[in-house]
């Protein structure tokens, strides 16, 4: 028998979503400081890719509520990263129906941006090919997300699959939006995504506290391209911990202290003022595949802890 977990993958790429993911906890408000120092420790840390928010229409996001990295236009992204003399690139996230993707993705050449990460819901698969068309020929690197895998039903996935294999996208992400997802169901996607000649990608929620295990179950039936953010910061239960994810990895070209630092320095503080990871009605929502809207309201009430009376309305609304 032998022991490949001592060893390392040369093709796996990381990708850094903490202030993009992270940012759907507090409206993309991150201040400058905290975004540098995720950046700086990234390239520190000999992260791939950092996605550092989305790149959003300004008409359909009015009123003032969100800060500058729900948008990530150019001169916000150069305050972070000036014209980016180092080996990390810089990823956008282009919502389908929520990105004037004609306007708002130019051209490569007038951009630090390197990859544009098209993400949709299976319904929106039609627009979805058409911005990753657009993103491509405009010159970057361009991912396919298709969110909340875990409520699609098969034929439509497959037809999905089909569509996003004939565009230029070079990544298919296995997004689980919900947490919802377990080991065994995770291997059938990744080789039913790798099937279309893409990279696959996982993205994975912690709502069930899977999110590193389904991350390294990906990761051993082929999935090369891997998302996961700084203590596992992101929307409600959060994603796969980077700290976890670079001591797995074993790659020589991965350092973790930078990042242990980073939490040290800014996370241990940034968790009072930010509630995300695992915790009961997240676990429920997990188990029951529901989005994580209703637990994040229900933590940020007053009556967060009435777990009972969660449950019993999540199960209500099935």
């Amino acid at each position: 028998m032998k022991a490949p977990w001592i060893t390392y993958r040369p093709e796996i790429r990381v990708l850094d979503c903490t202030i993009r993911d992270g940012g759907l906890i507090n409206d993309h408000c991150f201040d400058d400081a905290i975004v540098k120092a995720v950046y700086d420790t990234c390239v520190a840390a000999g992260v791939d890719y950092m996605e550092i928010g989305y790149r959003a229409s300004r008409k359909l996001f009015t009123g003032g509520k969100n800060g500058d990295w729900r948008f990530c236009e150019e001169d916000a992204l150069r305050r972070i990263v000036g014209d980016n003399p180092t080996p990390l690139k810089i990823a956008v996230m282009a919502d389908a129906g929520k990105c004037d993707w004609r306007n708002d993705i130019g051209p490569k050449k007038d951009s630090v941006i390197d990859l544009v990460r098209v993400a949709c819901y299976v319904t929106q698969i039609p627009e979805a090919a058409d911005m990753i068309r657009h993103a491509a020929d405009q010159g970057y690197e361009v991912s396919a997300n298709l969110m909340a895998v875990s409520t699609v039903q098969e034929a439509e996935l497959d037809q999905a699959l089909e569509v996003l294999g004939k565009t230029p996208a070079g990544v298919i992400c296995v997004v689980d939006s919900n947490g919802a997802l377990y080991a065994e169901q995770v291997e059938i996607l990744v080789k039913k995504y790798a099937a279309t000649g893409k990279e696959v990608g996982i993205h994975a929620h912690n709502n069930l506290q899977l999110a590193f295990a389904n991350t390294i179950e990906a990761i051993i039936h082929g999935a090369n391209r891997i998302d996961a953010t700084m203590s596992g910061l992101g929307r409600g239960a959060g994603n796969c911990p980077m700290e976890l994810l670079l001591g797995f990895l074993r790659n020589p070209k991965f350092k973790l202290r930078p990042v242990l630092k980073l939490l040290q320095d800014h996370f241990v503080a940034l968790r009072q003022k930010m509630d995300w990871g695992p915790s009961v009605p997240y676990n429920i929502g997990g188990m029951l595949n529901q989005h994580p809207r209703a637990a994040m309201a229900a933590r940020a009430g007053a009556d967060k802890d009435n777990y009972v009376d969660f449950y019993d309305k999540c199960v209500s609304d099935i």
